[in-house]
Formats: structure tokens, C-alpha cells, sequence
């Protein structure tokens, strides 16, 4: 059976690559000038006359018609830095001045920046092999100029006249010398072809990486006199004897990458923004040379904040467009990064996680990452919960925004624990355990491991993030276990949840309207039971003082919902859902209190302790080991309260 499934699952999976290469087909085209004119030119000549810009937009939104958008299932919680990004595109290919500024991703390590860029480089490749992005370029040219550059000045506004399209651009002193010596001026017999977009194949992608200052080469970027062909051509001064290997030539009609660019030689930072700015570059020998690309660079704050003490580099900064792209502060978003990151590794996709093991290890890293003030452990706890999009009794929806846009603190998510840091602790557990099997417990434990090891955090912070493990404990995984278990004990936990809300619901209504209720067993009428309003109230500690205003709450709300169309539920009111699951978890205390206290079950006790054990199993995401753990767990929670 199986082998079966497998088989189907690889057919599955082979019909989709076939159908990702029908789909994905490119037709190969290659034709002189004049041809292209004719054959090509007409369709749409404004998709054909592009700037990088332009053709990057398009593709973002060709993603976005095509799957929703580039970005999902790879970047989670930093929705507002991806806004700002495509805003920068969106700008700059309706011809504003955005379009002359270099795109700087300004972040905190393991945050995003890099792959942010590797999205947007792989779009760029699958949408060149598409006829929307389909991009031709004077065949042999070392930068894949543009067709159209072949058009000379004179005749531009004719050319507009005619397609509606203004051209800009100058032919490269590569496709000039074939011009002259070639084709004797010639233009519409210079060849053309479909190009395509590959950043194995250096084209359309350059990447740049600094290395050592002392050895770095300005060559690098824009090349260097061929050697070997200067004895062809006879002339250093030769285009066609220029090694044309540098990587702005390979990022032409596509993006530059620089990685980590506030590292690199101060020369280059003018070489490239200079080419941001003009759209060229200067080498020697050479007019200028007329470069369509878009620059993007990213880099860390430490290395920015370097930057900015130096004076001399205020004219730098007036040419870059910076984008934050920090630390996702939602702990829901964060453990979807360490989902995707585990599912890349073999070795930890074989290992059973606990259903809180992610949740837990994100809550802790988004209480690293939060302002470092006097508040106290409830209200961080109250802050995780907000930035998370959890309901928080007593906050209204404009002061839970207020809180996620991040208002009261604007330089949250740049600093504290990376996705890398819990991973490795993730790893270091994984190791450690003798089972394929890991508990939440065991991967605070492993955390904790990391903080007091790592040589590179100062004394201060291990402290205080052994705090934020504690107060990980304390504040959410307490919470999310015992509500496992309370579930766990019942056969139909909801139904009866919401069998006691309903049930509180006429109480409460009977005893503000002052009426009596009937009792649905013996048909008799009754005052309301105001002692089991209490036993449910006490459990989120109403007093008995606030009690009339806490039940006005909820049948204001309750009466909201229903002139909205809307069942009042579980979900409506947080607080009172705590108290009734509470309320009914204390009617089955027994059980847990006989796994704690019957050292040698007999046969009755073991047969509920298993049915508890299997249903944690079987509904909520445990295996055997962690299901045990958890109502180990539990039951020494209720030994202490």
C-alpha cells in the first residue's frame, strides 16, 4: 500500500514537471534587426522597449496573477519591508526619480535580506521564459543591449511617432566596432536573438561579493584589457579586446546583487552610484558606457551604523533607497520560518516535534527582539500576544495596531535572537536526545544550553534571555499544554465547552433581567444558579464586586453578535472561554491527579491514563513520548497550585 502511495505521489510529481516545461517552453528567436522590426516589434512594442526597472515590476506583478505572490512560503512576518520593496519598483517604473537611487535591504543577520533577493533573481529567471517577459538583445553583444539602441538619434522621434514608445539608451563600444567594421554601418543586418535571464549563465544577474579590501580589483566589476586579443585587434583602445567579464556587464537587463556593499572599496561605492545615477560607467580608453540595470544591495547594521559616523559619506546616502527589513515580531510567522528551514534538513524532518516545540522556541526569540524597557513580565507576555494577532481581553482593535506598527518603539526587530540561533538549538536537542522524539521542554532546555555556552553574548543578556525562556514557560507553553490535556480528558471537549457557554449565557440573561429559568431536566422553574456563575468567574478572577460588569460584557457582546447575523461562541469572548474550559477541566482533575499519585496503576487507572495518552496522540499532534511528557508535565502544575 505504500509503495503504492509512493508511486502515485512520483507520477504526481512528474506530470507536474511536464507540465512546468509546457508551460515554461520558450520560443528561440534569431533574426537581423530588420526582422525584428517586422516579425517581432509590432506585438507590443512597449514590452520590448523595458527598462530594468520596468521589467522587474512586471514580473512582480506576473507573480502575483501567476501565484498569488513571489514571496510565499519563503518570507513570513515582514509583510510591511515586501510592501516597501515593491513600492521602490512600482515607483520606479512609472519614471520617477526613485528609478535613480540605489535599493538598500538594511537588516539584522538571518533576517530575510538575502532571500528576499534570491526570490526576486529566480522570478526574474522563469519570467524571462515567459512571452510576457520575453527579452532580445543584439546577438553577441557583451551586455545584451537592447535591440532599439540600434536606432540612431535622428530618427528616435519617428520611432515614437510611429510605436508610441521613447527609446533611450546608447549603443556599447562592443556592438559600435562591429557596426563600423563589420556590417559598414549597416544597422538593420546586425543580428538579434531571444536572450533569457540566468544567473548561472551571467546573464541578466551579476552578483557581487567583497572580499579582501587589500586584493580587491575595481576589474571586478567592469573588466579589464584582454591580453590575448590585443594581437588580434592591434589595439588596447579596442573594444572587442576588452574582457567584457565584469559583473555590472552581467547584471545588464537585469539586477546587481551586492552582497554586503557598505564593505567594498569607496571606489566602488562611486562606480555604482554613479551607474545608478547616469546609467553608466567610466573605464579607461572608453566613452561612457550606457548600462540598464537595477542595483540592489544589502547589508547588516553593524556595518551601517559604521557608516553613518563617517561625514564624507552623507552624499553617498542621498543616492540609496533604504529599506528595513527586520525580525519578524510575530511568534505565528517566526515558527512558519523555522518550519520552512526544518523541512530543508533531513536529518530533523525524521524527528517528531511536539506541537508546541516552534511556537515556543518563536514566542522566546520575539521576547529577545522586543524594546528592552521597565515593563513587567505580563505586559511582554501581553505585547507577544498582540504582535502575534492573538485576542487580548481589555485591548481595543485601534491599540492592537497601534502595537503591531510597532509606534511605541520603531527600532524593535532589528537586534536579538536569529532564526539561525534557535536551529542550531533545535539541532544541539535533536543531538542530545536519545529518541526521534523532542518535547518543548527538551528544546528550552537545548536553548538554554546555547545561551550560557555562547562566548560571544555578554553576561547581561544570558540573563535576561534566560528570563524570556522562563517567562516562554510560564506565560504560553503553561498555557497551551494544560489546555492539550484539558481537551484531552474529554471525549468531545468543544461540544461541552460550548454546552456550558450556552448555559451561562441564560444564567447570566435571567439574573440581569431578574427572571426565573427553567430547568430543562425537571421543567420547573428556578432562580439562576449564581453558584456556578461564580465557580465559572473565579477562574479568570472576576471579584465578586466586578462581577455585574463583567456579565453586562458579555451580553452586550452577545447581543452585538446576534444583530450582526452572528452566533455568539468560543471564540467570541477570550476570557470567558478560558474560564469555561477551565471550569470544566476541574471536573475531571481526578484522572491527571491518579497519573501523578498512583505510583503502580491498576488496570482502571492505566486504561484512562492510555485513552488520555492516544487522544493526545491522535487529535492534537503528540507522539507517545511527548504525549506522556505533557501530562507529566501538567500534572506537576497541579500539584503546585
Amino acid at each position: 500500500m505504500e509503495n503504492t502511495e509512493q508511486s502515485q505521489s512520483q507520477q504526481q510529481y512528474r506530470d507536474q514537471l511536464r507540465a512546468f516545461t509546457q508551460q515554461h517552453r520558450a520560443g528561440h528567436w534569431h533574426g537581423s534587426f530588420a526582422e525584428f522590426l517586422e516579425q517581432v516589434l509590432p506585438g507590443a512594442p512597449g514590452q520590448f522597449a523595458r527598462n530594468s526597472h520596468q521589467y522587474i515590476w512586471d514580473m512582480l506583478c506576473w507573480s502575483g496573477q501567476q501565484r498569488g505572490t513571489l514571496f510565499a512560503d519563503e518570507l513570513f512576518g515582514i509583510d510591511d519591508a515586501l510592501a516597501r520593496v515593491a513600492d521602490y519598483f512600482k515607483a520606479a517604473a512609472a519614471g520617477s526619480e526613485v528609478r535613480r537611487r540605489l535599493l538598500l535591504l538594511l537588516g539584522p543577520p538571518s533576517g530575510g535580506k538575502s532571500t528576499l533577493v534570491i526570490r526576486l533573481k529566480r522570478g526574474l529567471e522563469e519570467y524571462s521564459h515567459t512571452d510576457a517577459g520575453a527579452l532580445y538583445a543584439i546577438a553577441g553583444c557583451p551586455v545584451r543591449e537592447s535591440p532599439l539602441h540600434l536606432v540612431p538619434h535622428t530618427l528616435r522621434p519617428g520611432f515614437r511617432d510611429s510605436y508610441g514608445v521613447e527609446l533611450a539608451g546608447e549603443l556599447c563600444p562592443h556592438c559600435r566596432a562591429r557596426l563600423e567594421h563589420e556590417l559598414d554601418g549597416d544597422f538593420l543586418r546586425m543580428p538579434v536573438e531571444r536572450c533569457f535571464i540566468s544567473e548561472a549563465g551571467r546573464s541578466g544577474i551579476g552578483t557581487y561579493a567583497p572580499h579582501d579590501p587589500n586584493t580587491a580589483d575595481i576589474a571586478d566589476l567592469v573588466g579589464s584589457v584582454d591580453l590575448s586579443r590585443v594581437a588580434e585587434y592591434g589595439d588596447e583602445g579596442d573594444p572587442r579586446a576588452w574582457s567584457w567579464s565584469g559583473t555590472v556587464y552581467a547584471a545588464s537587463r537585469g539586477v546587481l546583487e551586492m552582497i554586503e556593499i557598505l564593505k567594498v572599496k569607496r571606489e566602488f561605492l562611486y562606480l555604482l552610484l554613479t551607474l545608478t545615477q547616469e546609467g553608466n560607467v567610466k573605464v579607461a580608453r572608453f566613452p561612457l558606457i550606457y548600462l540598464d540595470e537595477t542595483i540592489l544591495a544589502h547589508t547588516n547594521l553593524a556595518e551601517f551604523r559604521k557608516f553613518l559616523q563617517e561625514s564624507e559619506n552623507e552624499a553617498l546616502l542621498d543616492r540609496m533607497v533604504i529599506v528595513q527589513v527586520p525580525y519578524t515580531l510575530s511568534y505565528r510567522e517566526e515558527a512558519r520560518i523555522y518550519r520552512k528551514l526544518i523541512l530543508s534538513a533531513a536529518a530533523v524532518r525524521r524527528v517528531h516535534l511536539d506541537p508546541h516545540v516552534l511556537h515556543a522556541a518563536a514566542v522566546f526569540a520575539v521576547l529577545s527582539r522586543l524594546h528592552e524597557g521597565e515593563e513587567r513580565d505580563t505586559d511582554l507576555a501581553r505585547r507577544v500576544r498582540l504582535h502575534g494577532g492573538d485576542e487580548v481581553d481589555g485591548v481595543h482593535h485601534a491599540e492592537a495596531l497601534r502595537v503591531r506598527s510597532k509606534e511605541k518603539a520603531p527600532d524593535e526587530g532589528l537586534s536579538g535572537v536569529s532564526p539561525r540561533f534557535v536551529i542550531n538549538g533545535l539541532s544541539h536537542a535533536i543531538i542530545q536526545s536519545a529518541r526521534n522524539s523532542i518535547s518543548t521542554m527538551d528544546l528550552l532546555l537545548a536553548l538554554k544550553d546555547a545561551i550560557e555556552s555562547d562566548a560571544r553574548i555578554e553576561a547581561s543578556r544570558k540573563r535576561r534571555w534566560v528570563d524570556y525562556l522562563v517567562l516562554t514557560r510560564k506565560e504560553f507553553y503553561n498555557r497551551w499544554v494544560k489546555e492539550d490535556v484539558h481537551k484531552a480528558l474529554f471525549v468531545s471537549f468543544e461540544q461541552e465547552v460550548a454546552d456550558l457557554l450556552d448555559k451561562y449565557l441564560d444564567e447570566v440573561e435571567a439574573m440581569l433581567d431578574n427572571r426565573q429559568v427553567r430547568d430543562p431536566i425537571t421543567n420547573e422553574e428556578r432562580r439562576p444558579d449564581e453558584r456556578f456563575l461564580r465557580a465559572v468567574e473565579e477562574k479568570i478572577h472576576i471579584s465578586d464586586s466586578g462581577k455585574q460588569s463583567f456579565r453586562q460584557e458579555v451580553v452586550r457582546k452577545a447581543m452585538s453578535a446576534y444583530k450582526r447575523g452572528e452566533r455568539f461562541g468560543l471564540a467570541s469572548h477570550a476570557q470567558l472561554r478560558d474560564a469555561l474550559q477551565q471550569y470544566l477541566f476541574e471536573q475531571r482533575r481526578d484522572v491527571l491527579r491518579l497519573v501523578s499519585s498512583a505510583k503502580r496503576p491498576d488496570e482502571d487507572v492505566r486504561a484512562k491514563i492510555s485513552a488520555v495518552e492516544q487522544r493526545l496522540v491522535d487529535e492534537y499532534g503528540y507522539d507517545q513520548h511527548c504525549a506522556r511528557e505533557a501530562l507529566n508535565y501538567v500534572t506537576t502544575l497541579l500539584a503546585q497550585e
